[in-house]
């Protein structure tokens, strides 16, 4: 039970806590609403417990013995990351938005794949609980991850939407995106420095 407990834990914490998926969700819920930011939010669910599972199926023995792919992914995945900051901060907000400006799904499962956030917590994670006479412990851990991450983004595109309330008016939800995408491209060029110094 203390171990269930420890991987609820850790999911929670690695998937609540703000990072470059998290803010794409609460400018999309504040621009867009709960309901169009969801599909976003079910592709990064998935993109993450797909990822999750293809290091802990294997991935992770190469991970361990070519660490510098880490470094070739920080750019590659800021590199993405500043792009969608560049589409949050230039999105405008509009009643009549179309339905391109909403992040969509396959958005939000390349976004994981290109993290490096993502990729920290899957190696991370497989380290702490998998075990190698087994799947079941890894299997497990990737099933309460699953429904975590799900409920943690979710909470964050209600938080979006609910901050339409504090930015109801056209001015301030421009000032909101352009501060939103400032931040992301400020997250993503932090990483590629920390990650290349």
């Amino acid at each position: 039970m203390s171990l269930i407990l420890t991987m609820c834990a850790f999911s929670l914490a690695m998937s609540i806590s703000p990072g470059p998926v998290n803010m794409v969700i609460v400018s999309s819920g504040a621009n867009h609403g709960f309901q169009r930011t969801m599909p976003f939010v079910s592709g990064a669910t998935i993109g993450f417990t797909l990822l999750l599972l293809f290091i802990g199926l294997g991935f992770f023995q190469f991970v361990k013995s070519y660490p510098f792919f880490l470094d070739y992914l920080t750019v590659a995945g800021s590199t993405f990351i500043i792009y969608m900051g560049y589409k949050v901060a230039t999105s405008i907000p509009d009643i009549a938005v179309k339905d391109k400006d909403i992040p969509r799904f396959f958005e939000g499962f390349l976004l994981q794949w290109l993290n490096p956030k993502a990729w920290i917590a899957c190696v991370s994670g497989v380290s702490l609980f998998s075990n190698p006479e087994t799947h079941a412990t890894l299997l497990t851990f990737v099933f309460l991850y699953f429904l975590i991450c799900y409920a943690s983004l979710a909470a964050w595109a209600i938080l979006g939407d609910k901050a339409t309330l504090l930015l109801g008016d056209h001015g301030r939800l421009r000032l909101f995106n352009i501060v939103m995408g400032v931040l992301l491209i400020g997250c993503a060029c932090y990483m590629l420095y920390i990650q290349l110094i």
